[in-house]
């Protein structure tokens, strides 16, 4: 009796741990499944986007939910999709590789809109007014829910070739608060086709990362005007996470030969002040997310066999932080391997995840 009593009181703590858990994996011997993007329109509907490889051909392909992920279905939307954006239930847009969606019903109905084109990311704050953002230095508004777009006049203003100015990420903290993210590096001299750097360990290594003209709208009238600013650094701003606390995350890229695969930067965003508060060799970090209560998670891959940018997947690896500053690593399940994840949190009762790979994993145990 007495060693029954025992064992329960170690495994209580274990039944209420908290790991990641594999809840979908598209498994198939003829075929495979990418995800670019998941959101949750409600927290019982959800959406992740991406596309099927079958025979080397690509087609679109994405995974839908109405139980808050009890149940994924396989669906067959119209194009590829690359970003997601839902303002509710009933209304999202979708960004894919033919153009702009109008979502309806959680994401089962997809309306084509009319938008310029090389688009990468959408926010709307309401079903009338949002932007869009892209290559060639787009950044675009609509007050029409989309019939009609406007060129943000800002965006153009950073003396860059439009050629290689991108326009990549946009977010809000609030009503009135908001960003752009983007960069513009011109081709060098020495650029020129080259096999890659796992191909060519010693070479890349002799290689020097070249800095990047980082530019950043910022806006604080709800997106009626935007202030550019730019910034020649190393890597490239590629996601942005604010919360309306005034708290914030950034995400750094580096090229395959830096030392850093990537670094993530905590944001005060109503003083404009940055502090790096994770970098690691062994750890690119993907995506980012801000959850209720004040806690964020990282979601990072650690390669094979320690070697990064190679064309296979690596582990999934997961953080968590309350501060912003300190980061704890979570169990995740041993079974998720992905070269690029993406997480979802805020919406849904507990944070998810989507991997390149196929598979969609829960935070379980909460």
């Amino acid at each position: 009796m007495r060693l029954g009593l025992v064992l329960l009181a170690l495994l209580l703590p274990l039944a209420g741990a908290e790991r990641w858990e594999v809840r979908y994996f598209y498994d198939q011997d003829d075929s495979s499944l990418s995800l670019n993007d998941l959101q949750f329109a409600s927290p019982q509907r959800a959406l992740a986007v991406g596309y099927l490889t079958e025979k080397g051909r690509n087609r679109p392909a994405a995974l839908i939910t109405s139980d808050a992920g009890r149940h994924w279905s396989l669906i067959k939307p119209p194009d590829v999709g690359l970003c997601l954006f839902f303002l509710n239930e009933n209304v999202g847009w979708v960004v894919a590789k033919g153009g702009l969606y109008r979502l309806e019903e959680g994401g089962r109905t997809w309306k084509k809109l009319r938008a310029p084109p090389g688009l990468l990311c959408v926010y709307f704050a309401d079903e009338m007014r949002g932007w869009v953002v892209g290559e060639r230095k787009a950044v675009y508004y609509t007050e029409d829910g989309g019939a009609s777009w406007n060129r943000v006049l800002a965006a153009e203003q950073p003396k860059t070739t439009p050629e290689y100015t991108v326009y990549a990420w946009i977010t809000f903290a609030d009503a009135r608060h908001g960003l752009i993210a983007g960069w513009s590096r011109p081709p060098r001299r020495n650029d020129r086709p080259r096999l890659p750097d796992w191909m060519e360990p010693e070479r890349a290594a002799r290689r020097r990362e070249v800095p990047t003209l980082s530019i950043l709208l910022d806006t604080r009238d709800g997106g009626r005007t935007w202030t550019p600013s730019v910034t020649s650094m190393f890597g490239r701003i590629t996601r942005i996470k604010l919360a309306p606390d005034g708290r914030g995350l950034g995400l750094v890229e580096f090229a395959e030969s830096f030392q850093w695969p990537t670094e993530v930067f905590r944001l005060e965003w109503r003083t404009g002040s940055s502090q790096r508060v994770f970098r690691r060799a062994d750890r690119a970090v993907t995506d980012m997310a801000l959850a209720p209560g004040g806690v964020a998670y990282l979601v990072a891959i650690e390669p094979q066999g320690g070697k990064l940018r190679l064309p296979i997947p690596g582990k999934l690896k997961v953080l968590r932080s309350s501060d912003l500053l300190s980061w704890e690593e979570m169990e995740v399940d041993y079974r998720a391997f992905a070269r690029r994840a993406v997480l979802a949190a805020g919406v849904a009762e507990r944070p998810w995840v989507a991997t390149d790979t196929g598979m969609l994993l829960e935070l379980s145990g909460r």
